[in-house]
């Protein structure tokens, strides 16, 4: 049994590549955010990888589900903070457009990952290739 098998998942890699670009982003917002909206969605954006990991920890098919469910509550807030962000002026529309895309690719994978899950069941490794 491999141990870690989510890191194999193409989500999960994305949704980290993901964290890593806005973590990037937000070092160029203000200084009197740092505390505010950078640190709410630095939460937001490690949250998506994190519960990833954290459902593939479990061993139903129902509580990985919800933690996939999680990760796809995260990311919308991701969005929602982003567009506040560009409503401030702290980013720019190419930037905000940029992000999109790689929010909607990861929202599209969490959405087949998480009916990949309920329809496997509880099989552990119905969800990874063979290498």
């Amino acid at each position: 049994m491999e141990n870690f098998y989510y890191r194999r998942l193409e989500v999960y890699q994305y949704a980290k590549a993901l964290s890593h670009e806005v973590c990037k982003l937000i070092k160029t917002f203000p200084v009197d955010e740092r505390f505010a909206l950078c640190d709410q969605l630095r939460r937001a954006v490690m949250s998506i990888p994190i519960n990833i990991a954290e459902g593939f920890g479990r061993f139903s098919a129902k509580e990985k589900a919800h933690f996939i469910q999680i990760a796809f509550g995260s990311i919308n807030e991701v969005m929602c903070e982003l567009e506040l962000a560009f409503d401030e002026g702290y980013i720019n529309q190419e930037q905000l457009n940029d992000m999109e895309s790689r929010i909607i690719s990861v929202k599209k994978q969490l959405a087949n990952l998480h009916k990949s899950v309920l329809a496997n069941g509880d099989k552990p490794y119905s969800l990874i290739p063979n290498p």
